[in-house]
């Protein structure tokens, strides 16, 4: 069975943050879908329409990005590759870096194309040069399937560049899984999506920055991908970094360029200054006890396997609760450091956590006394009324 343990002292540890808030303010948008999450606490901080599928326009180069990391990774990609440029991708219009059919760029180029320019056609070209069937359809495909992959559960694709097309489709939660993927995955490339400007063989003088409007800002921004279509609007997948937090975002469906900007400096003025980290245990603390089945001591305690770091928000008191729940009692023997237990916290106005609580120490199997003992107590509860056992 479930063993509920009140956490006393953890508790109080709690509640003398009375200063703290439980709540935050709510906050108001005009985006049509949103998604806000602390990469560092994993806490979602707002979600509004959060799992519709809508179209992404240019942030869903981000997946054409993705897959070009991980070929550069895995050997079947190389930065300093050549590419060649074919009359499709030289087609596209819209956001550009001007290629030319038949000529051949390098792939940091491109990647820089994309990053930086949100060049339709660099994207096509890493599009067509990685497909299966060598087009950008077959792309698409894959863009599809590997997106299953990686949990982006309300995307698909049809092309490699946001192209707008009833096919092509993400959800602002997919979108910020995409980017801390990226994030995560390529620590080498990320920075990629910090420069400010790609002035390209000087093809594009006039339009060689960074469409990123909160890079310059000093709010710690660092990426990531703007998108603008006249369907899908203005829409931003950003992040920063402040301290020790990390907030990645998404928002779409804004009327303007200058709405964009003030909507994603207001998402990241409120995440960092109206929630803040706090530590409540170190790694080895001891939070609860869990009662031992014939072994050689009667408990084990129930440990911390890494520091405890929630996020609390910052301005109104309220309610703060947790709770130890195990299936015990544990039987024996028990190995230090084995997972036994879970810790719920509770936090008004955010998402409660849930974390493992492990074993304290190793407790070897109880010698004969003990067994003995304990199968007499199972013999005693079985043909004894309730009562006399318990006097037993």
């Amino acid at each position: 069975m479930l063993i509920p343990t009140r956490l006393a002292a953890l508790i109080a540890l709690l509640l003398a943050l009375a200063g703290l808030p439980a709540s935050a303010q709510d906050f108001e948008t005009g985006a049509r879908a949103v998604w806000v999450h602390d990469m560092t606490t994993d806490t979602v901080l707002l979600a509004q329409n959060a799992d519709t599928p809508l179209p992404p326009a240019s942030m869903s180069k981000l997946m054409t990005v993705f897959l070009a990391f991980e070929a550069i990774a895995d050997g079947r990609l190389s930065v300093d590759e050549e590419l060649a440029v074919s009359q499709h991708a030289a087609s596209y219009t819209g956001s550009s870096m001007f290629l030319r059919a038949g000529e051949r760029v390098r792939v940091d180029d491109l990647l820089r194309g994309v990053i930086v320019l949100s060049g339709n056609d660099a994207a096509t070209v890493l599009a067509e040069a990685l497909s299966p069937d060598g087009t950008e359809a077959g792309f698409a495909r894959l863009m599809t399937e590997r997106g299953r992959q990686i949990g982006l559960t309300a995307s698909t694709f049809a092309n490699a560049n946001g192209w707008p097309d009833p096919a092509q489709r993400m959800s602002v939660h997919d979108l910020g899984v995409l980017a801390e993927r990226i994030i995560t995955d390529f620590p080498t490339f990320y920075p990629l999506f910090a420069e400010e400007e790609f002035a390209f063989d000087n093809r594009v003088p006039a339009n060689s920055q960074n469409r990123n409007p909160i890079l310059s800002l000093g709010l710690g921004a660092d990426g990531l991908k703007t998108g603008h279509t006249s369907e899908a609007g203005y829409g931003l997948v950003g992040s920063a970094m402040q301290g020790d937090r990390r907030i990645v975002f998404v928002l779409t469906g804004l009327a303007s360029e200058s709405a964009r900007q003030d909507e994603a400096t207001r998402i990241l003025n409120w995440a960092f200054r109206q929630f803040t980290l706090r530590d409540l245990g170190r790694a080895g603390d001891v939070l609860g006890q869990a009662d031992v089945w014939m072994g050689a001591a009667p408990q084990v305690g129930l440990a911390l396997p890494d520091d405890l770091r929630i996020l609390m928000p910052a301005i109104a008191p309220g309610a703060v609760d947790a709770e130890i729940s195990y299936a015990g009692p544990v039987a024996a023997p028990v190995t230090a450091g084995a997972e036994l237990a879970r810790l719920h916290v509770v936090r008004d106005g955010l998402p409660p956590v849930d974390l493992p609580l492990v074993a304290a120490t190793d407790v070897p199997a109880g010698g004969f006394l003990v067994r003995t003992g304990a199968a007499l107590r199972v013999i005693l509860s079985r043909i004894l009324p309730q009562g006399a056992a318990a006097g037993a």
